[in-house]
């Protein structure tokens, strides 16, 4: 079951004409589904979400990735961008819109074109993860930089840590944010030394298949 599928929640923020409820059917009323011959999809995100749609026995379960893919070509789940996506798999453009609204990692209004959300959870506050995030906001000011905390990541081991375009960096002091900001803008690696990515695996003796050779690590961490 997917995370759609099984949801059954409302964004509690919408206003009430707009709140739906995720997870639920979508429309049978053909005439709420946008036709695909009037929305212009690009045809790499049409193929791409069948692509998506091919891998689920219900269509409805590759709701989430199909939004990722919007949000990746036009930066956020615009309206256009999701109706292209509905007139695909063939549901209403508000089904799609329940459920973008529900996640924090979608976003249903434009934000900066890069994202940086750092995290807040009990693991990252008792080592500084507000200031880390009152830093960022402060070094991301009047930049094209979406800041935002979030409830958790995943990474304790690397607290506090912060979600730079979708890569993960830790442990982050707050004096290191004006710094990853300007790598970030400028183009450059961002804090190289505190990636997770670069960060060998466990163990660096080469394994059966494994891409790292003697005293590398075997992959990459994410």
């Amino acid at each position: 079951m997917s995370p759609v599928d099984g949801a059954g929640a409302s964004n509690p923020n919408l206003p009430v004409d707009r709140a739906v409820t995720v997870g639920r059917e979508p429309s049978t009323n053909p005439e709420q589904i946008p036709e695909l011959a009037e929305v212009d999809c690009p045809a790499e995100l049409q193929e791409r979400i069948e692509t998506l749609m091919a891998r689920y026995p219900d269509r409805k379960s590759a709701s989430i990735p199909a939004l990722w893919a919007v949000q990746e070509r036009y930066g956020w789940c615009t309206p256009e961008g999701i109706r292209q996506a509905a007139a695909v798999m063939r549901v209403t453009p508000a089904y799609l819109e329940s459920v973008a609204s529900f996640y924090d990692l979608l976003h249903t209004t434009r934000v900066g074109e890069h994202r940086i959300e750092v995290c807040t959870n009990i693991s990252c506050w008792m080592r500084g993860g507000d200031e880390l995030l009152d830093a960022f906001r402060a070094a991301a000011a009047g930049e094209d930089v979406f800041v935002t905390g979030f409830e958790c990541l995943g990474a304790c081991d690397i607290a506090p840590m912060a979600s730079i375009d979708q890569r993960y960096f830790g442990p982050l002091l707050p004096g290191e944010a004006q710094t990853a900001i300007d790598q970030l803008l400028s183009g450059d690696a961002v804090l190289p030394e505190k990636s997770l990515e670069k960060r060998p695996l466990a163990g660096d003796t080469p394994t059966p298949g494994a891409s790292g050779g003697a005293g590398e690590p075997n992959g990459s961490a994410i």
